[in-house]
């Protein structure tokens, strides 16, 4: 979809609050995010950015700050190593570290929303809301839940799974993955109890401005920054 320092600027303008850049595969390809492109995303935004993928030690993410960067999302990493999460909030902050969780439907675990790994591919059996209140007691700033099931499908956020992941913890939850309509960016902050929404492909496709999301959330009551 071009660019993304060249399309994170053009957010930054439309008056996006924040940018998440997540670098899907890096973890799959046991790589580092691309340092340089992150780099020329912070020089061309004016609002904080969030960076994941493949990020698995303290220095990655002191890297990461050097160049810029606001916040950083963990995702494997963390479940592999939660002693991370506890290194990382220690080094850096609550408010720099964001936990992101991949989830799918599953009946193999209680509530029903099972944490996958490495990019979404890979299920590990840990119940997604128990993971939830545990990043929680380790320090996490935020939760950054994404389904795999409505990832990309432009047929809404999923619910339930956000819902049972916001009415778990006290941090700040962005909902993440499905988002196809302006309505659906009003249901996951009303029905799925979400504090912020992420959204991509509305974004990428030219589907709908910025400017049209804030107003539509405005105009049904959300207070957000116009």
């Amino acid at each position: 979809m071009g660019d993304p320092a060249e399309n994170g600027a053009a957010y930054s303008e439309a008056g996006a609050d924040e940018l998440v850049f997540l670098d899907i595969t890096a973890t799959l390809e046991n790589r580092k995010t691309l340092i340089d492109a992150v780099k020329r995303t912070v020089d061309n935004i004016s609002v904080p950015l969030t960076v994941g993928g493949g990020i698995a030690s303290v220095q990655h993410i002191e890297n990461l700050m050097d160049v810029g960067v606001s916040k950083v999302s963990i995702n494997t990493a963390a479940v592999k190593n939660a002693d991370l999460v506890t290194e990382a909030v220690k080094e850096f902050g609550s408010d720099k570290i964001t936990i992101a969780i991949d989830t799918r439907t599953s009946t193999e675990v209680p509530s029903g929303f099972e944490v996958m790994v490495s990019g979404g591919t890979k299920p590990t059996g840990i119940d997604a809301v128990e993971w939830a209140r545990k990043v929680e007691d380790l320090g996490a700033g935020a939760i950054l839940p994404t389904s795999m099931d409505a990832d990309g499908t432009l047929a809404g956020y999923d619910i339930p799974m956000t819902r049972a992941i916001a009415d778990a913890v006290s941090l700040p939850v962005i909902a993440s993955g499905g988002a196809g309509k302006l309505e659906h960016l009003y249901e996951a902050i009303t029905e799925a109890h979400a504090d912020a929404v992420l959204v991509a492909s509305i974004a990428h496709f030219g589907t709908f401005t910025i400017k049209q999301m804030k107003e539509y959330l405005k105009e049904r009551g959300i207070p957000v920054r116009l």
